[in-house]
């Protein structure tokens, strides 16, 4: 199934935020690196965290873990520039990990208006796979290209913290800890032996077909096989056979609604934040229908 590429441009034009107009322009090859980096300066703290809507959900100006992954994910779509504003994150992370090596789910909000109720009242004290596992991936990505962050203690203790957290998992997790901890443990396959017996024992909570509903969530709120393994160099490919992908594919480009823009299937909290996530889903609908060859 085919999409609409220039429908989809005028959707980023006309409602998507600024960051991700840049990272639009950049995949297309017309934007640039420093226009993106620009972007993501205004979601950041003095601290070297982000904040302030980046993670659209969660509105508070302070830093929070939450958003690390967001920022990652524009540092690693600059590749092969670097940026000093990675390792700074990294540093930032380091400041508010637990004592296990974890990242709290959210620190304390300082505006808590329009901000999804599950970012509300985390124990700031208490580590979160969930969290880490999805911030570590994506900093991974990074430490491709950039010697600061694959060096960084931060990234260490948080690799070690999800391999240990993943190792202990006994029952099957909830859709997202699921979700994110495969795309850890495919970001570090190459790099620790133990990833691989890892990603084998997850692949026994994950059905054939992919689909992971989301308990507590909307009633069409699921994880499917691309939010495992978005990419076809994923060793988390394995898990599904090769019919399920193209079929999500096809799904995923049948997806684009009529304004050219892609739309989650999960609560809207404030209108604010579903339109940035409009905006953040349609810029990784594309790139991951482009990266499969679509």
């Amino acid at each position: 199934m085919a999409y609409d590429l220039s429908t989809a441009a005028s959707f980023m034009a006309g409602h998507a935020r600024v960051l991700d107009r840049r990272r639009f322009e950049l995949m297309e090859g017309g934007g640039d690196v420093a226009g993106v980096l620009a972007a993501l300066d205004a979601y950041r703290n003095p601290d070297g965290g982000y904040g302030w809507g980046l993670e659209p959900d969660l509105r508070s100006p302070e830093s929070q873990p939450g958003a690390a992954l967001h920022a990652f994910e524009a540092l690693a779509e600059i590749a092969p520039r670097t940026s000093p504003r990675a390792a700074e994150l990294c540093g930032w992370l380091e400041s508010v990990t637990c004592d296990d090596g974890g990242l709290p789910f959210a620190l304390p909000l300082g505006v808590p208006a329009a901000t999804a109720p599950w970012w509300s009242g985390a124990d700031p004290s208490a580590s979160s796979l969930q969290i880490t596992s999805v911030s570590a991936a994506m900093a991974h990505r990074v430490a491709r290209h950039d010697p600061a962050v694959a060096a960084h203690p931060w990234l260490r203790r948080a690799t070690d913290y999800c391999l240990t957290a993943i190792g202990a998992l006994r029952e099957p997790p909830g859709a997202y800890v699921l979700a994110f901890a495969v795309r850890f443990l495919d970001s570090v396959y190459g790099s620790r032996p133990e990833a691989a017996g890892l990603l084998t024992r997850l692949a026994a909570f994950v059905l054939p077909d992919g689909r992971v509903p989301v308990e507590g969530g909307t009633e069409s709120e699921a994880l499917r096989p691309l939010d495992f393994a978005p990419y076809p160099d994923s060793r988390a490919r394995e898990l599904f056979a090769p019919e399920v992908i193209e079929a999500d594919l096809d799904r995923l480009a049948g997806e684009q609604r009529d304004d050219g823009g892609w739309a989650v299937d999960y609560a809207r909290v404030s209108p604010a934040g579903a339109l940035d996530w409009r905006g953040a889903i349609t810029v990784w609908a594309l790139t991951v229908l482009r990266g499969n060859g679509r």
